[in-house]
């Protein structure tokens, strides 16, 4: 078996308004340099020009990175791994917020999922980065179709591209409680099972929680009705019938750094350490057989083994948004 160790953190770098970017970035680059990441899954680094200074600084212990543009500002996804990437793709989700809402930003910023194909110790690992839709308001959430829309194409992306992965990990904020219904969909639709859930031992923030009320950063008013904070951000993980995967260790930053004044972000950073096990199938060909019944796609595969696969917005995609989207889009007072 191997270990790897998965990290993943909203960067929560916004070009001239977020605080202390550089500075944060700084000591982002010096951490996450220091330890022993495998995989290291990031959102909101909007600014290209910071993702090359992540490249530089983790250039000797991450000498392997993609950023995945999308949109008019970026996707603002990157990854950055200690292993080979030997494959990327950007799948940009097809409904996501307003332009009238410029001051929200998340239609400038072409919300998408990356996805990463990459060698864990002799197993194929496809690794996903993404960062949906914003909620903005409990009570009064306009985005929500936009979110359930995002997880459901998300799922089908995962499982669509993930038949010949022996591991799928999937990283990132999701901005939705745990108990949410795009939440719940992707858990259901994919078979990812959740890190906190799982590990056998956990050290952060109470309940997981990653945007809470003791970092610097937030506004205390904007988790009313959740008064130390929420859990939107996840490391969620499978195997597949020839590989299985525990999660033996989980923690979370909270909320400050030592020997600085401001904390990484104004999300906690998550870290997984997840054991990969090889598994031996009791007869040849098993695996395979159990692959193609777990993919939908997997009826597709022709004489020649490829299988072409789009990723289309589908009925059941618009069933939910007519569900959930009223005719005519709420538009904030004022």
């Amino acid at each position: 078996y191997c270990c790897s160790f998965i990290f993943s953190l909203n960067c929560w770098g916004i070009p001239y308004l977020s605080k202390h970017c550089s500075q944060r970035y700084q000591m982002i680059g010096e951490m996450l340099s220091k330890n022993e990441h495998d995989i290291v899954l990031l959102q909101e680094v909007w600014s290209e020009k910071d993702y090359l200074y992540l490249k530089k600084q983790l250039s000797n212990s991450h000498p392997y990175s993609h950023y995945y543009k999308s949109g008019v500002i970026g996707s603002g996804l990157a990854i950055f791994s200690k292993h080979r990437i030997y494959d990327t793709f950007l799948y940009r989700y097809s409904l996501n917020g307003y332009p009238y809402m410029a001051h929200h930003g998340d239609w400038f910023g072409g919300k998408a999922v990356g996805m990463a194909v990459v060698n864990l110790g002799g197993l194929t690992a496809n690794i996903y980065v993404t960062h949906l839709h914003a909620e903005y308001s409990r009570e009064k959430d306009t985005y929500l179709a936009h979110r359930v829309v995002q997880a459901w194409e998300l799922q089908e992306f995962i499982r669509h591209t993930s038949a010949g992965a022996d591991v799928v990990i999937l990283g990132g904020d999701l901005n939705m409680h745990p108990e949410d219904l795009g939440c719940r969909l992707l858990r259901s639709y994919t078979g990812l099972r959740d890190s906190y859930l799982e590990t056998a031992k956990f050290d952060g923030c109470e309940n997981g929680i990653t945007l809470i009320a003791d970092n610097t950063f937030i506004n205390k008013k904007e988790l009313i009705p959740f008064e130390t904070g929420i859990r939107i951000d996840y490391i969620l993980f499978k195997g597949t019938s020839k590989t299985h995967i525990y999660c033996d260790f989980m923690s979370t930053t909270k909320g400050s750094v030592p020997d600085h004044p401001f904390p990484y972000s104004d999300h906690e950073a998550l870290t997984a350490q997840l054991r990969l096990k090889f598994n031996i199938p009791a007869e040849t060909g098993s695996d395979e057989l159990s692959k193609t019944r777990d993919s939908p796609a997997g009826y597709s595969n022709g004489h020649n083994g490829k299988i072409m696969r789009k990723i289309d917005v589908t009925f059941d995609t618009y069933c939910l948004f007519f569900v959930l989207v009223p005719s005519h889009p709420p538009r904030e007072a004022g």
